[in-house]
């Protein structure tokens, strides 16, 4: 009976036992739900934003809304010599535990007590993040909160999970969390690359991040690396061998920073993105090469000055540099402010795309005559930026030479509105004041841009004509639009090509490279903006310089502040491969000046020059006539001439001895630069004395003060000055006055154009009216 009674009571104990079990795990379950760990409030503490480059490297990253560093990374893109490290030396029965790891509570209460300190905390990694996401305190209760803690979260997550949440918030001193933002910060690299002493470093780093600071405490943080790396050895988890190898790296971090590579562009993208990890189109080693080329290249200019700096993959269109200042952050320089997005006056860059709409409208071929001379054009009068003019002048030449009048008289074929139309299809919208119309100042910089929109449509120029929207991000659509016919923009292509450090040498390679440069500069008026713009192999290049705040840089202009950045700036990149063949609407053809058609093999005196020139769609336009129309002269004309006397005859006046004889004019405005022989050339005998008076030959424009061949000497005795009072005889309108070249002045109908000589000199001296007649003279002062 008694035997039967103890059965009994077991079973009894056995029940009561297991009621209190189901009965205490009943209150623990009640317990995590009414007090679980603080993973949701944890889950909302965003990662800092991050811009990487092309290929994952960090460009810059932003602090989240405590002010922490903290880059999101994935297990799979950190170093699995980290990972082996972590695990060994933190926790090494991780995979095996559920979240307290006894024996390791043991041993540290027994180093405690034997040390009578805390020798090691016997924390696993899910107590460790336990003590992440909650603030609990150092002390036996704190310890036991973290244990409850670390049992809930091994309920709720994955060992994946936990893993993740510690690589992403450990902390490792300052404002950085995680190992990715904290190998990125200390040793410029992403975790995915660590080597054996840097995962180690990583590893030992927050068990006290102020005291192993590496950039602080590069000591402490040695020794402290040191130790895992015996500990590593003495586990059998890296070999003796592989352990002196990581000994050997000594612990150099850089100054704690977040990286700051392409950072007006990081700033522009994160600004627009709710994306925690945005990637760029860049390619960090080229943006870090240029921005070092940039900031060297600041020390020679003036102060206030900043620069912008565009490197765009043409095939592809995406931006591979950006630099928006010259020094970001410098508060002299306005380094904040993004000029590579700033509406600036382009000056001279807008000139390509009108002679390349002029080839396709047929008003001009490669070499078809043009004019630079002063000049009207309803109240508009532009001037060279040197301020001397050049008189005939090939269609290649003017836009080389960037010769502001013949871009003002092409630009006036196209039509203004017609350029602004093409150029905002194009994606280059010309920014006009408040009510204003394209007009002709906007080919010499009288509208704004910028310099994204401007190399998208220099893109032209190496992709058939078709410009783009530059890509800042990889996942960015691929737009282009038609700017130019393949053949024009192969013909302006051709027609910029040049050695910009010989410019006009008629070189055009790079020296060490076989990638030929097609390049254009510009300035602003004033001296605020300069720009240099070019296409070489598979890229468009961009550069602007200038002061943030608009005022004057003077002496800096595109040839000689932008151009030799760009120059460093394509020698500094690899060459990037991208072959333009010519398209089969453009072909080479000799044409006659002046004329500008094909030579005549029955009249060649109508040739008095000869060039080669590239010829869209086959099409030889004539040189255009000259603008003032009524002034208009015919170029070719067809006239009697005496055989016997060799002068001109007309209907009137007939003989035996007349013959049909035709003669190639120049135009009026070249007049004064034509040498004796094109002048004789192009001028018609003179009328026989029994012929009645015609208006085919036009009247000459006469200067009354000064003789041609004079000789003059100041009457108030050598080293005074000479005052002449000069005029023009038979003028109306506006008549300009050139002496050696350059604008001296300009007055209209005949008033008085007052002249001081002060140094003894051969000159010469060109007076042009607004009708195109002109008289040349050529005088000394001795």
């Amino acid at each position: 009976m008694p035997a039967v009674v103890n059965h009994t009571g077991r079973r009894q104990r056995w029940r009561t036992a297991l009621l209190l079990l189901l009965a205490a795990g009943g209150l623990l379950l009640l317990a995590d739900r009414l007090l679980p760990p603080p993973l949701a409030q944890f889950a909302e503490q965003r990662a800092a934003q991050v811009v990487v480059d092309a290929d994952g490297r960090s460009l810059r990253a932003f602090a989240d809304q405590r002010g922490i560093w903290r880059t999101p990374v994935a297990i799979d893109e950190v170093s699995p010599y980290y990972l082996q490290a972590l695990l060994a030396y933190e926790d090494r029965r991780y995979y095996w535990h559920a979240g307290v790891d006894l024996l390791a509570l043991i041993r540290a209460a027994t180093q405690a007590l034997s040390h009578g300190e805390i020798v090691s905390g016997g924390s696993t990694l899910s107590m460790q993040v336990a003590r992440l996401i909650e603030d609990l305190p150092h002390s036996y209760g704190g310890k036991l909160l973290q244990i409850v803690r670390a049992l809930q979260l091994e309920l709720r997550l994955s060992k994946t999970e936990i893993l993740q949440l510690y690589l992403q918030h450990a902390p490792f001193g300052g404002p950085v969390e995680g190992v990715e933002a904290a190998a990125r910060s200390y040793l410029g690299k992403s975790a995915a690359d660590l080597s054996r002493a840097e995962a180690a470093l990583l590893v030992v780093l927050p068990q006290a991040p102020s005291r192993l600071r590496p950039d602080r405490h590069p000591e402490r943080a040695l020794a402290a690396r040191n130790k895992v790396l015996t500990r590593m050895a003495s586990m059998g988890v890296w070999s003796d061998f592989e352990v002196e190898q990581a000994r050997i790296e000594g612990v150099v971090a850089q100054r704690l920073q977040s990286p700051q590579f392409a950072p007006l562009l990081a700033r522009r993208l994160a600004a627009g993105s709710a994306e925690q990890r945005i990637v760029s189109s860049i390619d960090l080693d080229w943006q870090r090469t240029v921005e070092e080329r940039v900031a060297a290249y600041m020390d020679r200019l003036p102060a206030r000055s900043s620069a912008a700096v565009l490197a765009m993959e043409a095939r592809t269109g995406l931006v591979r540099v950006y630099v928006g200042s010259a020094r970001f952050g410098d508060p002299e320089r306005l380094g904040h402010i993004d000029m590579v997005r700033a509406q600036r006056s382009p000056g001279s860059t807008l000139k390509p795309f009108v002679y390349g709409i002029a080839l396709e409208m047929g008003l001009i071929h490669s070499e078809s005559l043009l004019v630079d001379a002063p000049r009207s054009l309803r109240g508009y009068r532009p001037a060279n930026f040197s301020g001397s003019y050049s008189g005939p002048v090939g269609a290649a030449d003017a836009l080389r030479l960037s010769l502001n009048v013949p871009a003002v008289d092409l630009l006036e074929q196209v039509g203004p509105a017609t350029l602004a139309a093409r150029l905002a299809h194009a994606g280059l919208k010309l920014r006009l004041p408040a009510g204003a119309e394209p007009n002709l100042s906007i080919v010499l910089g009288g509208a704004a841009t910028n310099l994204e929109e401007l190399v998208g449509a220099y893109r032209a120029l190496a992709a058939a004509g078709l410009s783009v929207q530059p890509r800042l991000r990889p996942d960015q659509p691929l737009i282009e639009r038609r700017l130019l016919s393949p053949g024009a923009a192969w013909i302006v292509r051709e027609i910029l090509q040049r050695d910009p450090f010989s410019a006009g040498s008629g070189s055009l390679f790079l020296p060490g490279r076989s990638t030929r440069l097609s390049w254009k500069t510009g300035t602003s008026y004033g001296f605020r903006d300069t720009w240099a713009v070019g296409v070489a192999g598979g890229l468009v290049l961009g550069v602007w310089i200038g002061r943030p705040d608009g005022t004057p840089m003077p002496g800096e202009y595109g040839a000689v502040t932008a151009l030799p950045l760009l120059a460093q700036v394509l020698q500094s990149l690899p060459p990037v491969a991208h072959s333009v063949e010519q398209p089969s609407s453009v072909a080479q053809a000799e044409v006659c000046w002046p004329l500008g058609q094909a030579p005549d093999p029955d009249q060649p005196q109508l040739c008095q020059q000869r060039r080669q020139a590239w010829l869209l769609e086959q099409q030889l336009p004539a040189t255009l006539p000259d603008p003032d129309l009524d002034r208009w002269q015919a170029a070719r004309v067809r006239y009697w001439r005496d055989a016997v006397s060799g002068r001109r005859r007309n209907q009137s006046c007939l003989n035996d001895h007349t013959v049909a004889v035709e003669m190639a004019r120049w135009p009026l405005r070249a007049q004064p630069w034509l040498s004796a022989d094109q002048r004789r050339a192009s001028t018609l005998p003179p009328l026989a004395s029994d012929c009645s008076p015609d208006a085919l030959a036009p009247s000459q424009l006469l200067v009354r003060g000064l003789s041609n061949g004079a000789v003059l000497r100041s009457a108030a005795g050598p080293g005074r000055p000479i005052s002449l009072q000069l005029s023009s005889l038979g003028a109306s309108g506006l008549v300009y006055w050139l002496l050696d070249g350059r604008l001296a002045g300009q007055t209209r109908g005949e008033e008085p154009f007052p002249l001081t000589l002060t140094e003894p000199a051969q000159h010469r001296l060109i007076a042009i009216a607004e009708d195109g007649r002109s008289r040349s003279l050529e005088f000394s002062v001795r």
